[in-house]
């Protein structure tokens, strides 16, 4: 009876971080690849199904075995991903946002998301 309440708390998880995952690829903000890899550490231990689905899925799927292989990210996704994520803060700071101390935290965000897409392994072709 435990075995079964864990296993289905960990599916939860896993399905609420894959739709939280799912949002992030529209929300520069939000990250992705973490709770997609989240997603597959829930699965993995409840449901063979369900991390064969999120594995094999043809979007989803990218995300986690790529990091789970160690590639890398291509540069010019690299490059299409940061300039989205600036292009949607700018806007966001400019007409959306008027208190000072969320501009600079979205800005903190920002330059730290950056940093981190930078420092990613390119992946090379072939």
């Amino acid at each position: 009876m435990r075995d079964t309440v864990k296993k289905r708390l960990l599916i939860v998880a896993g399905v609420l971080s894959t739709v939280v995952g799912i949002v992030g690829i529209f929300v520069p903000i939000l990250p992705t690849t973490p709770f997609l890899l989240l997603a597959a550490a829930c699965y993995v231990r409840s449901s063979e199904r369900f991390y064969r689905w999120l594995l094999g899925n043809r979007v989803l799927g990218t995300y986690v075995r790529n990091y789970i292989e160690g590639r890398g990210m291509p540069w010019r996704i690299k490059a299409f991903t940061i300039a989205l994520l600036w292009t949607t803060i700018g806007i966001s700071i400019y007409l959306a946002i008027e208190d000072q101390v969320i501009r600079i935290v979205l800005l903190v965000v920002a330059i730290a998301v950056s940093v981190h897409i930078v420092l990613i392994r390119p992946r090379t072709p072939g």
